[in-house]
């Protein structure tokens, strides 16, 4: 009874590490999609252009993208409190700054601070999931992070749009940052320390060249998608980061301690499944991105009718993962992962025959259907690349997953737009709708082919785990 007691008393504990965790974490993602709708108020109000009212996005980006490497080292260096409460007060003050701020510079200072939080918060929360639960567990546990990411950016753009509306954009922030200082006060009294620490130095060389590496990726990726592949502002940017990344790559393999393990590549399970999110990540960006703009500039709906065409998919997701989470703990990755990919594939290929005269209901069936697939897949094949890594090393993969899908995302939507604007142009004597459509289509061909890759490499490489031969004894 005492042993029962113990472990009853422990899980509940852990329950509440998750509960304030994914709290956080829910208001941290929430606060990356709320911007949109709310940046032609920003723009009018500073009377800045669309140029630099962008900077607000791509900051938050960037330095997002350059503070995920780095978590590693973090998750080594401080306790769990420690880190969770100051990236969350950071987050907090950050939010603030926002809510009151005057100035376009004290907005962006504002979105910095949040992007140095935002970085921290999701490698962190997957890598203390992990190390609490036994490896059998973890499915179900990893699901419960796929609610937060589906749930958030779905009710972001619509929560806002509304916000704005009615109370102008200062408004969004202002309601935010008393959240997330309740859930620094719930984590000051309900989180306790998980894993073990050390000291581990910080290796200076490796922030500044992973810093100049990711951000010139991220940035002239980004800028691709925006002025081309040939400008200025995307070429050198991209030439900066490759340069730095593969210093950065060299100097962690000669390291004693690196900044960041990428020995864990090594692990060829970890390996798989890095790849095959990278994959996804770039494929799911036609979706997410070129969706909206065939619904208001194709079939004439209003921002409102485009996220509410596009809700559904993000609601069925986060219904979807706690059960493709507990799929996955008692079948494995293989089975679920396979599905999700052909089903992901099938309906990317939908896509290619859109036209003017698709019906509401029928593009969000197909859409919603695709998001479907997409949720058998992504926190499945997360858990299975980071169950093969010992405990010590979670933090260094978690990082890297993390860090590898943003840079996807980035060549993803680079890649797609540009395929799309090319398509487009060299179709233009078939009249603006159908020139436009055929970009689209080719756009979307290219998504259900990286799709396929990622079936054929799940097909060849995601294996059941060795545990499941012994649930078919039972």
């Amino acid at each position: 009874m005492g042993q029962q007691s113990l472990k009853r008393e422990k899980s509940g504990g852990n329950t509440l590490i998750i509960g304030v965790m994914l709290s956080g974490a829910f208001i941290a993602v929430l606060n990356q999609t709320i911007l949109s709708p709310a940046l032609p108020s920003i723009m009018r109000d500073m009377h800045i252009t669309a140029v630099e009212g962008q900077w607000l996005t791509t900051a938050f980006m960037l330095v997002n993208g350059i503070m995920i490497p780095i978590t590693a080292y973090l998750i080594d260096r401080f306790t769990t409190r420690q880190l969770y409460l100051s990236s969350m007060v950071l987050f907090t003050a950050g939010t603030a700054l926002a809510g009151f701020a005057g100035s376009f510079l004290l907005l962006l200072i504002a979105r910095i601070l949040q992007a140095m939080s935002a970085g921290i918060l999701m490698p962190m929360i997957q890598t203390v999931i992990l190390l609490l639960f036994p490896k059998e567990k973890r499915g179900s546990a990893m699901g419960t992070v796929g609610i937060v990411i589906a749930f958030a950016p779905a009710v972001g753009p619509t929560l806002a749009g509304w916000m704005v509306d009615a109370w102008g954009w200062h408004s969004v922030f202002l309601v935010i940052a008393p959240l997330a200082a309740i859930d620094v006060i719930l984590g000051c009294f309900l989180l306790r320390n998980v894993g073990e620490t050390g000291k581990p130095e910080l290796d200076f060389p490796s922030v500044i060249v992973s810093t100049l590496g990711f951000g010139g990726l991220l940035y002239g990726f980004s800028a691709a998608g925006t002025y081309g592949w040939g400008h200025a502002l995307t070429l050198a940017p991209l030439v900066v980061g490759i340069v730095f990344f593969i210093l950065f790559v060299r100097r962690q393999l000669k390291l004693k301690i690196p900044l960041l393990q990428l020995r864990v590549l090594e692990t060829k399970e970890f390996s798989y499944a890095t790849i095959i999110s990278m994959i996804i990540n770039a494929a799911l960006i036609a979706g997410t991105i070129i969706t909206p703009i065939y619904l208001q500039n194709i079939l004439h709906f209003s921002a409102m009718q485009s996220g509410l065409v596009m809700l559904p998919g993000a609601i069925i997701m986060g219904i979807m993962s706690p059960i493709t989470g507990n799929l996955f703990d008692r079948f494995g990755p293989r089975s679920i992962a396979i599905t999700g990919l052909g089903i992901m594939t099938a309906f990317s290929l939908f896509f290619v025959f859109m036209d003017e005269n698709w019906s509401f209901g029928f593009l969000c069936m197909i859409y919603t259907v695709r998001m479907f697939g997409m949720s058998l897949v992504n926190m499945p094949i997360t858990t299975w690349g980071l169950n093969s890594l010992e405990n010590r090393m979670i933090a260094h993969g978690s990082a890297i997953n993390n860090t590898a899908r943003q840079v996807a995302g980035s060549i993803g939507t680079a890649i797609l737009i540009t395929i799309m604007t090319m398509v487009t142009a060299f179709s233009g004597s078939a009249g603006s709708v159908q020139a436009t459509l055929r970009g689209m289509h080719a756009a979307f061909g290219v998504a259900a082919g990286l799709s396929a890759i990622a079936l054929i490499m799940a097909i060849l490489f995601v294996k059941r785990e060795k545990r499941i031969d012994d649930i078919f004894c039972d």
